[in-house]
């Protein structure tokens, strides 16, 4: 009995790492284009041309309005609903969906970072003769930086456990390896074993963000 149980835990953790690993991808590839999207929104939103700058805060209200949920059903069933395409593949329209919520929330973390670095920062690095391009990345960014890694790291770590929706849509993510064996074996615990799987990966987050917050302890900016 004792080697039949541990057989069926070596076959329910490698099927989980399998789901979990569609997890990490989507993790990983929404960071690495929300974060850079997210910028751009912020300058959008902080634009002197008022109709970007009307036209970019009203569509980040949207999208911090209305459930993520929601939106993974809009893109993934929109476009073939009111333009008559094919459906797009499944994992593209979750990460495009997840894309676009994310860079919004960024984008305000980003935004109210770059506005809390006092005017006259800017001001000096003009009277030294600097460019606006020099002044952001040479004066501001770094204090930007260090302003915006606790809140950001609060929307990493539930970007993490929001990848948990790409079921919705049929993408086999870890839980959803999960409740394949309650529908297909009775079985409800592999379904709290990926809580184990989700809580090491938040916690090895937490203690990358908590030695980066340390490192920048030496600027008091």
């Amino acid at each position: 009995m004792f080697t039949m149980n541990m057989a069926k835990l070596f076959d329910v953790t490698l099927d989980l790492l399998g789901g979990f690993g569609m997890t990490v991808k989507l993790f990983a590839l929404t960071l690495l284009f929300a974060l850079p999207l997210g910028l751009i929104i912020s300058f959008g939103s902080m634009s002197k041309f008022k109709p970007l700058k009307l036209l970019t805060k009203a569509f980040v209200w949207v999208i911090r309005g209305t459930p993520l949920m929601l939106q993974l059903i809009v893109v993934y069933y929109g476009p073939g609903l009111i333009f008559h395409w094919d459906l797009m593949e499944r994992f593209n329209a979750v990460l495009i969906a997840f894309v676009i919520n994310y860079a919004c929330y960024f984008s305000e973390i980003y935004r109210g970072g770059i506005e809390a670095i006092p005017k006259g920062q800017y001001e000096a690095g003009q009277v030294l003769g600097m460019t606006k391009g020099q002044i952001f990345f040479k004066v501001v960014l770094f204090q930007v930086i260090k302003r915006i890694v606790p809140p950001m790291s609060n929307e990493i770590i539930t970007l993490v456990k929001d990848t948990s929706l790409a079921r919705i849509i049929a993408v086999y993510e870890i839980i959803w390896t999960a409740q394949v064996y309650i529908k297909m074996e009775g079985l409800i615990w592999p379904l709290f074993y990926t809580g184990a799987f989700y809580l090491l990966f938040c916690g090895i987050l937490t203690l990358l963000f908590g030695w980066a917050e340390k490192k920048m302890d030496y600027y008091k900016g």
